[in-house]
Order: C-alpha cells, then sequence, then structure tokens
C-alpha cells in the first residue's frame, strides 16, 4: 500500500524531493524536444506559487486529459535546474477527488479582499477634489465591476500575478501615495491617488483570471493602457449624464495621461513618457511597489533553501541577501 506524501507546496519543494500533489493546471503545452519527441509541460500553482512540470515522451491524449484551470494529480520528482525549481513528471492527470481543500490554491481570503475593498473606497472617498470623486464613485457604485476589480491578478508571471493581486497591487500603491505625497505639496494628491486606482485598471479585461491566469483576445490586441482609457472614458460619460455638466476636460486629460505614461518609456510599452508632477511620481512609485513584491517573491520561491543568498537572476542581474 502506498503511503500517500504530506501535501507540500510549491515554494517548499526541494531538489530530488518526491511529488505527489495536486495543483492547479496553466499555460499546458504539447511540445516537441530536438529528437522529434513529444513532451507535455505546464505551470503547477497553488497558493504559495507556480512551478514548471515536464512530462517526457507524452501522447496527445495526456495533453486531452485536462485543461487549464483544472486541479490535476502530478507525480514525479522535484530538480533544481539552472537555479530553478521544475517538476520531472511520471504522471499528470485529471483530480477526481472531490475533497480538495481550495484554501490550498487562494493566495488572498474573501476577508482579506473585502478588507482591500473598503480600505480603497475609504481613501478615494476622502478625496477633496468633487470631480475626482464623482468618477471613483461611479466605480465604487458598480458592482460588476467591483466583482472583476477583487479578482484580476495584476499580472500572469511577475508581481501579485494571483487572483486578488490587482487589487492588493492597488490598494498598496495608493497607500504609499498617502505617505509621499504629502512631502511634496506641489504634488496634487488628489490626482495622484486617482491615477494610482485607475492607472491597471484596463486588467480587468487584458488578463483572463476566471480558472487559470492568461490574456485575454482584446488583451492581446490593444493591452492595458488602452483598455484603461476606454474604461475611464466610459465612467467619465457616466459621471456627466448624472450631473449634467461637463467633465472639465483638462482634469480627464490628465488622468488619462497617467494611464498611458505609467510603465515610464516606450521601451516599457508607454505611448506617452510621464509628463505631468504627478505622472513621472506615479510611474516611480508603482515601479518601486511592484519591483518589491517582485524580490520578496524572488526570496520566497529561491530554490536555494540552504544559502543566505537566491541564486543568480539575470533579468536583475545579481544575487538578492535572503
Amino acid at each position: 500500500m502506498q503511503i500517500p506524501v504530506p501535501r507540500r507546496f510549491v515554494t517548499d519543494l526541494t531538489d530530488t524531493e518526491n511529488v505527489d500533489h495536486v495543483f492547479i493546471a496553466n499555460e499546458k503545452q504539447l511540445r516537441t524536444n530536438r529528437n522529434g519527441n513529444l513532451y507535455l509541460q505546464v505551470r503547477l500553482s497553488d497558493r504559495t506559487g507556480s512551478i514548471t512540470a515536464m512530462l517526457w515522451n507524452a501522447q496527445q491524449k495526456q495533453f486531452d486529459g485536462f485543461e487549464n484551470g483544472d486541479y490535476i494529480n502530478v507525480q514525479g520528482t522535484a530538480q533544481l535546474y539552472n537555479g530553478n525549481m521544475q517538476v520531472l513528471a511520471k504522471k499528470i492527470e485529471l483530480c477526481r477527488d472531490t475533497d480538495i481543500d481550495e484554501a490550498d490554491f487562494i493566495t488572498l481570503s474573501t476577508g482579506e479582499v473585502d478588507k482591500m475593498i473598503g480600505r480603497v473606497g475609504e481613501i478615494l472617498r476622502s478625496m477633496e477634489d468633487e470631480n475626482l470623486r464623482n468618477l471613483a464613485d461611479r466605480f465604487l457604485t458598480d458592482e460588476g465591476f467591483l466583482e472583476q476589480f477583487r479578482s484580476a491578478p495584476a499580472g500572469v508571471k511577475n508581481h501579485h500575478a494571483y487572483k486578488g493581486g490587482l487589487l492588493e497591487h492597488v490598494l498598496s500603491l495608493m497607500e504609499v501615495c498617502l505617505v509621499v505625497g504629502p512631502k511634496y505639496p506641489a504634488v496634487n494628491l488628489d490626482l495622484l491617488l486617482i491615477g494610482a486606482f485607475l492607472h491597471d485598471v484596463g486588467k480587468i479585461h487584458e488578463l483572463t483570471y476566471k480558472a487559470d491566469l492568461g490574456y485575454s483576445t482584446s488583451g492581446q490586441l490593444l493591452g492595458h493602457l488602452v483598455q484603461g482609457v476606454s474604461i475611464v472614458d466610459q465612467k467619465i460619460a457616466e459621471v456627466e449624464a448624472q450631473t449634467g455638466a461637463s467633465f472639465p476636460e483638462n482634469l480627464s486629460n490628465r488622468v488619462r495621461h497617467m494611464i498611458v505614461s505609467h510603465h515610464g518609456s516606450h521601451e516599457f510599452g508607454s505611448p506617452k513618457l510621464p509628463m505631468t508632477l504627478e505622472a513621472i511620481t506615479l510611474h516611480y512609485l508603482d515601479s518601486l511597489d511592484a519591483r518589491i513584491q517582485n524580490v520578496m517573491k524572488l526570496i520566497d520561491e529561491d530554490a536555494n533553501k540552504a544559502s543566505p543568498w537566491t541564486v543568480y537572476h539575470p533579468s536583475l542581474g545579481r544575487k538578492i541577501l535572503k
């Protein structure tokens, strides 16, 4: 009789460790190696992170046996390869077990999300600018939007790449703005806060997140900057219909500008460089929050468990002291 392996999460796995657990499937691919043989590659995720698994000498029926977003049973061995942990799978199949603890796969609880939504509303309703408060209110009273906003990730692989990650990132950025903004009186704090709230709003449409995390067709064709401006334009029209007055054009353009410029450079996808004090401030604070969260993720998921240093990360050009 086979003794079940105690539950281990992605960030717990060590080199040569036996794996026999349930994960959520993401980004499954049936690929061909240099010898022309097929292998199945799939990202496995749980509440702590994700890891790549590969099943050599795979067949089409194994690829068709589950869909992205499904719970799958994976048996195999964890392996440290080029500084990253992966799983060499012996068996991958759809999980038939109905006794699954969903808490093993949820990064943020419903209670945590509710508190964050409440805090975002509290900050936005404290703004002094009536026009910006009216704009924020059109979002905060839209149940359909709030359902998407509380569920969307901020990314697929990098920072805040889990359901609720967008909300967590936005709130973190807004709290940072509340600390930094008052240090520089020339910065319009209300404008900075609405920019923090809306800078990534297009991700509710750019990304897919009902099952696995990925990109929608419209997201790949347009991107969240374009989609974000479209969403804001719709809400501005709602404000005008509600108040019977035109929304100030200068103000709406400044809000749109923060969205399209917050990546900071053409190289990283911004069609415009930040050209207002608030847009420049937003870019750097957004980059700060994303980079810190990403580095913490690298530390938490580092495969070099016994060392006080992470493995070398080419994207950063350095190791990180844990």
